[in-house]
């Protein structure tokens, strides 16, 4: 099939990162925004924006039936979910089959597959990928007897979430009973699937993931892997590619053992499989797989070349895989900084409001995805993303310098951010030689504060 016009059910940096992509290729494209979100810049690059409810997630960018009424009375021919909101419940999916508009992703099934942790677990052992040592739990005595054998510290995790929600680290086992019940309640808000199971607590890990692309018939490429390890509360804070310090060996088994996961189920689309790197061991454990776009996607188009977006509508269109893995040849490194409207100095406490000036870095080897300019405004109604830096280099110091530059070049008035969050990381020596773990942020904001002026070095 051709796609000519797309209906974008999504908001801030990634709705304008779809319709940049969507304009190179001469694809007209309809925002579906909330009514706090049609006078944003998405709303007004877009060829046409369609008000699909109030402000609140649940009556807008979670309203899978406003969301397919917009996509028919647009006449749309297909539908980018971007991250976030609806892109990896199946329902949308099914939603538009029924509907005969494309839907780019994978299938409902695919997505209700890797969605259920459990299920992914299974399947990641299938394919003869190691997992983290755990198992559901389904009372307190299970979770008992279950921590006791794969031993403390162990993490409660949500079977049908992730960001963080849902998640407990237990280092007693008399704290675990309560940790269940909080994981459970906080799982059932969030995804309505109160499931919860216990995975070992790796002591000293990275998180790395590979992102891979699949045409839906078998055929799955990887574009290299990326390192997540700078998080705060399991979400990712700082990201870069390729992960430093991994050596060859394992590098190559992450990238395998990606493709094989993905292979195995015939995936359609971008994705990102997960995996938790034990340094200790200098072995890997499969976490899970992302059946979307990531957020942290720029940087690996800044080293392949690949226009991961473009590459997901020809395959929803039927084209299939354009590239073969001969074609993808990483060069350099790139660094992504994610800069949230929130109050690093109460405990990043969130800061919607008016932006009233803002003046993002400009430069070779930069590139900046936001939605935010002078005037912008920052509703509380959604996450506190306000934009993506990246930063290019031919090796790992040069784009670790750039970043630095841009990260002070950057100047935001009005709201509250975390860009002194970002200097303190760049300046520490520990980042700088590459390779923290996921420990890493929660030890340095421990450490009394310093004033960051120096320069890389």
């Amino acid at each position: 099939m051709t796609i000519h016009r797309i209906l974008i059910a999504n908001r801030g940096e990634i709705a304008v990162r779809i319709i940049r992509t969507c304009r190179r290729l001469g694809i007209q494209t309809v925002l579906a925004a909330s009514e706090v979100d049609r006078d944003s810049m998405p709303a007004r690059l877009a060829d046409r924006t369609l008000c699909i409810g109030p402000a609140r997630s649940r009556d807008s960018y979670l309203n899978v039936g406003a969301i397919v009424q917009a996509a028919v009375a647009a006449r749309v021919d297909a539908v980018h979910p971007g991250y976030g909101f609806l892109s990896e419940r199946p329902a949308l999916a099914k939603a538009c089959a029924q509907n005969g508009v494309a839907f780019i992703g994978p299938t409902a099934q695919q997505i209700e597959s890797v969605g259920d942790k459990l299920r992914a677990r299974a399947a990641a052992q299938a394919g003869d990928i190691p997992v983290v040592p755990g198992a559901a739990v389904g009372s307190t005595a299970e979770a008992l007897a279950v921590a006791a054998r794969v031993g403390l510290p162990v993490l409660v995790k949500a079977v049908g979430g992730g960001g963080g929600r849902g998640m407990k680290r237990v280092e007693r086992l008399e704290d675990l009973p309560y940790a269940i019940q909080l994981a459970q309640s906080e799982a059932g808000a969030a995804f309505g699937d109160a499931r919860v199971y216990l995975e070992r607590f790796v002591t000293r890990g990275r998180h790395v993931e590979v992102q891979i692309l699949g045409d839906g018939r078998g055929q799955v490429i990887h574009l290299g892997e990326r390192d997540c390890s700078v998080q705060r509360r399991y979400q990712k804070v700082i990201e870069e590619t390729p992960a430093p310090g991994l050596s060859d060996s394992l590098r190559r088994r992450l990238h395998e053992a990606a493709v094989r996961f993905a292979a195995r189920m015939a995936y359609r689309g971008a994705g990102t499989v997960e995996f938790l790197v034990d340094i200790e061991r200098d072995a890997f454990h499969f976490l899970e797989m992302n059946a979307r776009i990531q957020v942290e996607h720029p940087i690996t188009e800044a080293v392949s070349g690949v226009d991961l977006v473009s590459e997901q509508i020809a395959i929803a269109a039927g084209e299939g895989l354009r590239l073969r893995q001969s074609d993808i040849r990483p060069r350099g490194c790139a660094i992504e900084c994610r800069v949230n409207a929130e109050d690093v100095a109460h405990d990043f406490r969130p800061s919607p409001g008016h932006v009233s000036a803002v003046s993002w870095a400009v430069g070779e080897g930069i590139r900046v995805d936001t939605h935010i300019e002078a005037r912008a405004r920052i509703p509380p109604f959604y996450d506190s993303l306000m934009a993506k830096i990246i930063a290019y280099g031919t090796e790992r110091d040069a784009a670790l310098e750039q970043m630095w530059r841009a990260i002070a070049a950057t100047r935001i008035e009005g709201v509250a951010t975390n860009l002194s969050l970002h200097s303190t990381v760049l300046a520490d020596r520990q980042f700088q030689l590459g390779g923290v773990d996921t420990g890493f942020l929660a030890r340095l904001l421990d450490r009394p504060p310093i004033h960051v002026e120096a320069r890389l070095g």
